[in-house]
């Protein structure tokens, strides 16, 4: 999953990206178990971030072509944030070609906290770059060199999940907010956990960059991920958890 900036602004200082943003990245851990067919999805979570509550829907729906949309929206204390990623399946994986990402602090506190904000992404393959425009600054707007199996932040989730249920290794090179890095990931072991009443057995897994920590619970056969917990130094920031699929 992708970890973006997550500093709150305050009325004392400049506005900065909302701390929620990097958990709609987190959130977007949506993927492809071993026995699931690649088909479309809509599934409700329940958020809690820094003590606000929020519901955020996730949808994965073809767009013709061989191409797919995948789409979060998180809502909740006056806040908006969405991300969207407009894909296409290249040989065993995915490869992005365009995305959005959005927030708004609508009313309340959230008017204060959160910063009008949206990023444009454009993943060119014939010219293997990446760019970015909207409200980006000019050191992230690209172009970054893009290489064969990079991903974006929504399908760099879709490919954690998948390789979870098959064993691989989760190593991953994601090119997003103007930049390319590493993201690697770690099995933590197996845990029990509940999803709408019912519980199941998940894969947790981790990544640690020493300051910000992301876990995540992953049930054999569910479309996404039953949980998703973002900690920064040493304290929970957010916490995610699926309330239920529709895969009609």
């Amino acid at each position: 999953m992708t970890i973006r900036s997550t500093q709150t602004a305050n009325p004392s200082s400049p506005a900065r990206r909302w701390g929620l943003r990097a958990a709609v990245a987190a959130l977007a851990l949506a993927a492809t178990g071993a026995c699931w067919a690649f088909e479309p999805f809509t599934a409700q979570y329940r958020a809690n971030f820094m003590g606000m509550q929020a519901d955020g829907t996730m949808r994965l729906a073809p767009a013709g072509d061989n191409r797919w949309t995948y789409s979060l929206e998180v809502a909740g204390m006056g806040a908006r944030l969405a991300q969207s990623t407009t894909f296409e399946r290249h040989g065993n994986g995915y490869r992005p070609l365009s995305s959005t990402d959005s927030q708004a602090g609508e009313s309340g506190v959230a008017a204060m906290l959160v910063k009008r904000q949206s990023v444009e992404a454009t993943y060119d393959w014939s010219k293997r770059e990446a760019r970015w425009s909207g409200d980006v600054d000019a050191d992230k707007a690209g172009p970054v060199v893009l290489r064969d199996g990079d991903l974006d932040g929504m399908l760099m989730n879709l490919v954690l999940v998948r390789d979870v249920a098959a064993g691989r290794p989760l190593n991953y090179r994601l090119v997003d907010d103007g930049r390319a890095r590493e993201q690697n990931f770690t099995v933590q072991g197996k845990e029990q956990i509940t999803v709408g009443g019912q519980t199941h057995q998940a894969t947790k897994v981790m990544r640690d960059d020493g300051r910000r920590q992301i876990t995540a619970w992953i049930v054999d056969g569910l479309p996404v991920p039953a949980r998703i917990l973002q900690r920064r130094n040493g304290r929970d920031h957010i916490d995610l958890q699926l309330q239920s699929i529709d895969r009609s």
